[in-house]
Order: C-alpha cells, then structure tokens, then sequence
C-alpha cells in the first residue's frame, strides 16, 4: 500500500474513536490490520482497513463493546461473584487477562475482556456458585498464579500468528527468555543484535516511564521450569528454520564487490603476456624488497594476550572425512550442557591456570 493510501497509528485510532489502550487491544485481537512500510518505519493503517470499520453495523459502539475491559472489581460484578473468588478463577487459570497496567503504587492490576466473561459465564456456570472443585482448591493451595502465564502465552500466540519473517518469529520467541538462557540458546552475539534489532513493539512505540517498560519486558519472560524449557525448545526450532532461510546480517555483510556491467565473463588471456617487454613496461622501475621481514602465514605478529603461547610447528595432519559430532537437542536446551562442557574442556598450557581459577 503506497504511503498515501496509509494514516499513523494515532491518525487512525481518532478516525475509529478509540482510545489508545483500546486500539492497542483491537490490533492484539486482529480486529484492525496493521502495515509496516518496507522501508522501516513505524506501522500505519490503511485507508481502505478503516473505511472497511467504519462502514460495519453499529460503529462505533460495537467496535468498543468489543476491546472494552475490566478490573477485578467490574469482572465479578459482571459475573455475579465476589472479588475474592473472581480472583481466585483468575489465579487457577479459569481466566486469562488481556492487558494491564501499573497503579501508583506499581503494582500490577489484570484487566479482561468483557465480551469473555460474557462467554465464560456460559460455558462454565458451575464455578460461579457452589464449592469450588478440588481440581481449584488443590492448585490454589500450592500457590498456583496463572495470570502472567497465559497473558504471556496468548500474547506469544497472537504475536507468532502476525509474523511472516523467520527471524521475526525468532525475536518474538527470544523475548521470553532472560538474556544468560538467550545467550546459552543462540551463541552468535550477531544473530542477538540482530532479533533485538528486530523485535516487535507497542503499535504506538515505547511509552510510559522506563520502569514501567521494565516490568512489561520482566512479565514477557518464563519465570516456571516447564515453561522455559518449552519456550527454549520452540526457539531452538524457529532458530533452525531462520538460519535455512537465510543468515543474520553481519557487519559489513553488505560491502559486496559486484562486477561492472559487461565483465562478468571471465576475460581472455591476453597474448602480449608472452611477448617481450616494450619501451613502456621497460620504463617501470622495480621495487626494492621491504627492509622489514614480511611474517610467514603460520607465524603472528600481534599475538593475543588471551591466546597463550604460540605452540611449536609440527606436521600438517591431513583432514579427515569424519565431521564433528554435532550438538544434540538437549544440549542446546541446557539439559545436558554440563556434559558437553566437561568433553570439550582441554588441559590449560603449562604454567597458566585455566580462565576462573
């Protein structure tokens, strides 16, 4: 869609008469499509995608009953249910948050949607009254708390449906692990830069203070052992199918030598190379050779300070046809690191303690 054709974000939420938090939401749900310039840049919306809103039954209320949320105190109003025990739905995972924010106090109040109360009170009447399950009480008295959980994963879930790019998908993945599993998963600090390069954000860019950023990239991460050890296994898995596709940029990946038109044939040998030297090549003075030694390809000249002592030439070993063995699932996933650590770990040189010691 050309640039004309397209409004900002903040353009576009004042055409649907929605607040930001509201078209945030919308966005999330896939109610309005996005498009991103090719170029860079922030998202916009297309004119065609709001005269297709615009001109639904029932602007722009139904729109607005659709991304409208509440507070615990509203939900359990709507519900017909105390506070307490909206909370404790919400707690066991019988309810999943859409968004929320920061109170004064930094603390984080849920909100959800109301249209999925509407149907949860539907489907599951019978946790409404009544003594709850045991299934409930049993998770509740081990301190379950679902609620960052599956605002995470509904989050992951809705961002990896959007994403058409590999390395789009991988970044959406590498946001939920801390950067010490980040790093141990993807090794290649230039594929790091890179997904932190690409990461998706807020439809409005960063907004807030900085803490409150903080909190939302802290509750972006797996903080439960079956989690990360499935969010580690999919980015192991969408990191496999990025590289097949294509490589990360590197620096200096785009300063490429392309021939000039007309000589990309391998050009003839010239038949003057035989023939004596005319008066023109004659005239060309020879160099003297340099005063200082030009190093051999094995020697260095600037050694390391961390590469210890250069050993001692010795035979050249022909190459084998047998590849090292590559490193396995588990390994990659932290399972079985230590191992792996421990077969690749060689004796330090001779009078130097190994790094750590």
């Amino acid at each position: 869609m050309p640039a004309a054709g397209a409004v900002a974000v903040g353009a576009a939420a004042q055409e649907l008469r929605l607040k930001r938090g509201e078209f945030a939401i919308a966005v999330h749900l896939g109610l309005i499509r996005l498009t991103v310039p090719r170029d860079g840049g922030r998202p916009r919306v297309g004119c065609v995608e709001i005269e297709r809103l615009r001109s639904q039954a029932g602007f722009p209320e139904e729109l607005r009953e659709r991304v409208r949320t509440v507070g615990t105190a509203k939900g359990a109003q709507q519900l017909g249910i105390s506070p307490d025990r909206f909370t404790k739905l919400a707690r066991a995972g019988c309810l999943t948050p859409i968004t929320f924010y920061q109170n004064r106090y930094r603390a984080i109040v849920w909100l959800y949607l109301a249209d999925e109360l509407t149907g949860f009170a539907a489907r599951e009447s019978q946790l409404l009254t009544g003594r709850s399950p045991a299934w409930l009480r049993d998770r509740l008295e081990r301190g379950a708390d679902c609620r960052a959980v599956n605002w995470r994963s509904r989050r992951v879930e809705r961002l990896l449906s959007l994403m058409e790019d590999p390395w789009a998908r991988v970044a959406v993945l590498a946001d939920t692990l801390d950067p010490v599993q980040l790093a141990e998963v993807v090794d290649d600090p230039y594929e790091r830069a890179y997904l932190a390069r690409i990461r998706p954000g807020p439809a409005f860019g960063p907004a807030g203070p900085t803490w409150a950023r903080e909190t939302t990239a802290h509750l972006m991460q797996a903080d439960e052992p079956d989690e990360m050890l499935w969010r580690r296994v999919s980015l192991i898995t969408e990191l496999d199918n990025a590289r097949e596709v294509r490589q990360a940029p590197r620096p200096g990946a785009d300063r490429r030598t392309f021939p000039y038109p007309g000589t990309e044939r391998e050009p003839k040998p010239d038949s003057r190379a035989d023939t004596e030297p005319g008066p023109a090549s004659a005239a060309v003075p020879t160099l003297p050779p340099a005063a200082s030694p030009i190093p051999s390809p094995g020697s260095n000249p600037c050694p390391s300070p961390m590469s210890g002592p250069v050993p001692a030439p010795g035979p050249v070993q022909a190459s084998t046809d047998t590849a090292e063995p590559a490193v396995g699932l588990l390994a990659r996933i932290g399972l079985r690191r230590r191992t792996v650590r421990a077969a690749n770990r060689r004796p330090s040189p001779p009078g130097r303690a190994p790094f750590g010691g």
